[in-house]
């Protein structure tokens, strides 16, 4: 039988180009997912965005590759949520990448 559970729903932001010791963040990020047991992660690259600096990226082939966004999402109870959030913090800070990171609670639907 299918249900929903209460679930929270974790959605990083980075830059495509940011990396640390030479790979990229998104991969680094849904690795340590992975190693921490988290239940699953997806990443998306953005389109089309703009951020704080309000400067308009693009997919467009006469645009510069490398300034669109890259979405990583991790669906998870509250609590493998609460401690991942470390990873993706020393993550970060150790990378200097900016990013943004939201969280918002979700119903997962598991059978």
């Amino acid at each position: 039988m299918m249900h929903f559970i209460e679930s929270e729903l974790l959605r990083i932001f980075v830059g495509e180009q940011e990396k640390l010791h030479h790979r990229p963040i998104y991969e680094l990020l849904v690795s340590e997912a992975l190693e921490c047991g988290m239940a699953g992660a997806t990443v998306f690259r953005g389109l089309l965005s703009f951020g704080q600096r309000h400067k308009v990226h693009t997919s467009k082939i006469f645009e510069l590759a490398g300034e669109l966004p890259m979405v990583i999402e991790i669906v998870d109870s509250t609590e493998k949520i609460d401690e991942f959030l470390s990873v993706v913090e020393k993550l970060l800070r150790n990378s200097g990448a900016q990013a943004l990171v939201t969280r918002q609670a979700v119903r997962q639907w598991t059978t």
